[in-house]
C-alpha cells in the first residue's frame, strides 16, 4: 500500500460559485478540498461513462431479409413500405 501523493495547483473559480461551494461545504461539515475533489472526481466518472457508452442491441427476432426482398431494388423496398403514399 503506497502512500497518496497531493500536488497543489491554483485554479480560477467565478466568485459566486465559490461562495456557494464554500457555503454548501461548511453546510455539510466537510472541506472545501473535500468538495472540489467530489466534484471533480464525478465530473471524471460521467465523462468516462459517456466515452464507454455502447448502443444497447434492438435487434429484433426473425430470420433476416424476406425471401421476396433479397434481391430487390432501393425503389421496390421504398414502394413496398409507402405504397400509394409516394
Amino acid at each position: 500500500m503506497g502512500m497518496a501523493s497531493h500536488m497543489k495547483t491554483t485554479v480560477d473559480i467565478p466568485d459566486g460559485l465559490l461562495r456557494e461551494a464554500r457555503r454548501v461545504a461548511q453546510s455539510e461539515g466537510t472541506t472545501l478540498r473535500a468538495l472540489i475533489e467530489e466534484g471533480l472526481r464525478s465530473a471524471l466518472a460521467h465523462r468516462s461513462q459517456e466515452a464507454n457508452y455502447t448502443l444497447p442491441d434492438a435487434s429484433v427476432d426473425g430470420h433476416g431479409v424476406h425471401s421476396q426482398m433479397r434481391d430487390a431494388s432501393w425503389e421496390d423496398i421504398r414502394a413496398l413500405a409507402y405504397g400509394d403514399r409516394l
